[in-house]
Order: C-alpha cells, then structure tokens, then sequence
C-alpha cells in the first residue's frame, strides 16, 4: 500500500472550518474542481461529478464530530488504484484561531507505479486544501 498526506493552515478557528467542511456532502462548498455532489444511503455515500463529468461515489467509514474528522472510501472512480482510504481532520491550533487541517490516505496502485499515484492523490489533497483556504479567505 502507498500512501500521502498534505496540510495547510488556515487563520480560522477549527470550528468554522469543520462547519464548512464537515458536512461529508459539502465538497461542492469548498472544492471548486468537484461542483456537484449527490447523497444517497442516508448520507453515508456520495456520488461527485468532476468539473470534467468523471464520477466518483465515495463511502463515509466513520466520521466524528467532537473530534472534527471523517474518513471514507472510494467505491467507484477513474483513478489508478484500489483499496483507498482517506481521512479528512480539522484541528484547533492551541493558543490561536488558527486551524490545521490534514487530508491523507492510503491506497493500492493498479497497473501504476507508486510515486505516480502518490503524486496523483498528494495533488488533488494539496489542491483542496488550497482551495478551501482560498474559500475560508473571503
């Protein structure tokens, strides 16, 4: 299995992160590269439609509130690897309104060598949270 992980900081509380980010529909809310989002199974799955029309239906594993975390597998999706886990966590930086959030996972590459989907998923993961620095920012 290969795995990575990606973090930013963000001059926001962990609380007003996790609310926009801890709903495991809302990435249409902060990740611009996935504007549609559709729930099913009760909100334990999620069917996203990339900005290019590719779908991913994704699995929420567990997920914890008090603690600002989730982590969810992949069902169905056009990338190069199988048995994926990731976990998004929010955390309060002590002392500041400040948060740290980290998106990681883990994974089996098919057919690919390693440090290219290391590198596929660190990006998209370094990407988000970029993005969802930039949404926090307005």
């Amino acid at each position: 299995m290969a795995n990575t992980t990606a973090s930013i900081e963000i001059h926001v509380p962990a609380d007003r992160v996790w609310q926009l980010i801890g709903g495991f529909d809302a990435l249409p809310d902060w990740l611009p590269y996935i504007p549609s989002s559709e729930s099913s199974e009760g909100g334990r799955v999620r069917t996203l439609t990339s900005e290019d029309g590719g779908v991913i239906v994704e699995r929420l594993l567990t997920f914890d509130d008090a603690a600002r975390t989730y982590s969810y597998s992949i069902l169905k999706a056009p990338f190069p690897a199988t048995d994926y886990v990731a976990t998004l966590k929010v955390h309060a930086v002590p002392g500041k309104d400040t948060s740290r959030v980290e998106w990681s996972g883990v994974f089996t590459p098919v057919g690919v060598g390693d440090d290219e989907v290391v590198a596929l998923f660190h990006g998209i993961f370094s990407d988000g949270l970029a993005a969802l620095k930039q949404t926090l920012a307005v």
